[in-house]
């Protein structure tokens, strides 16, 4: 173990083959939880990122060494790709059909990846092992944590669409009787003859932990023909 980071830490092929290695696994390991849940930036766009930022740390450092009379900042090619990899961030990021944002877990997640990676290209080991735990745990712990969280909020997102026919006040009269207050609504008419109400509405519930009976009474109610929790929209109050 000590000849390993002796090797990692020195400058030598060895010592760049080992980051490189490191930081493949690392975009590898990050890479998989995504990938398991079919996003768009999957485990080789992971990889791609991780190896990249690291063959730019050791690049300022062969910099570093090849030309040891030069005026070298080994820290400011790593700095370019902190902000340079906020571009592949954004195109993980969408706003869908029913004003849901998807992506923003994957483009953080890009940007430790490339964060990383840094660690890995300058042979910081044991740095680079800490916050690979920490993505990790972020990922497979905190992600249910946050879901587990979710299911005591007292404020619901959800899309619906009402039967045909049926009037948006009918939805109204049904929230108020259930004692639950509306934060905001979009509304849009669909259907052939676009006699349909559909709407996206941020909604209070009068207790936590109701949010899967609220949206179980929705979905057995008349005035509602199809029903669906949704994230958190790009306006209003959502």
């Amino acid at each position: 173990m000590t000849f390993l980071l002796d090797t990692i830490h020195g400058w030598s092929t060895a010592s760049v083959f080992l980051r490189l290695l490191l930081a493949m696994l690392v975009g590898m390991i990050i890479g998989f939880e995504r990938e398991y849940r079919n996003r768009g930036a999957g485990l080789k766009t992971h990889v791609l990122v991780c190896v990249g930022s690291a063959l730019t740390m050791i690049v300022g450092e062969y910099i570093y060494y090849q030309f040891p009379g030069a005026n070298v900042d080994l820290a400011r090619i790593g700095a370019q790709v902190i902000s340079g990899v906020g571009f592949l961030g954004v195109g993980t990021i969408i706003v869908t059909g029913r004003n849901e944002v998807r992506g923003l877990t994957t483009a953080s997640g890009l940007w430790a990846c490339a964060c990383t990676g840094l660690a890995a290209g300058i042979g910081y080991l044991e740095g680079t092992v800490i916050i690979l735990l920490l993505i990790v745990l972020t990922y497979f712990v905190l992600g249910r944590v946050d879901l587990r969280m979710n299911r005591f909020s007292r404020e619901c997102h959800f899309y619906i669409e009402l039967t045909e026919g049926v009037p948006l006040r009918e939805l109204f009269l049904l929230l108020r009787e259930e004692h639950v207050t509306v934060l905001n609504i979009q509304t849009q008419s669909i259907g052939v003859a676009e006699n349909t109400v559909g709407a996206w509405v941020a909604a209070e519930l009068p207790r936590r932990g109701e949010v899967d009976e609220f949206l179980t009474m929705l979905r057995g109610s008349d005035v509602v023909a199809f029903v669906k929790e949704t994230g958190k929209s790009v306006s209003g109050s959502f």
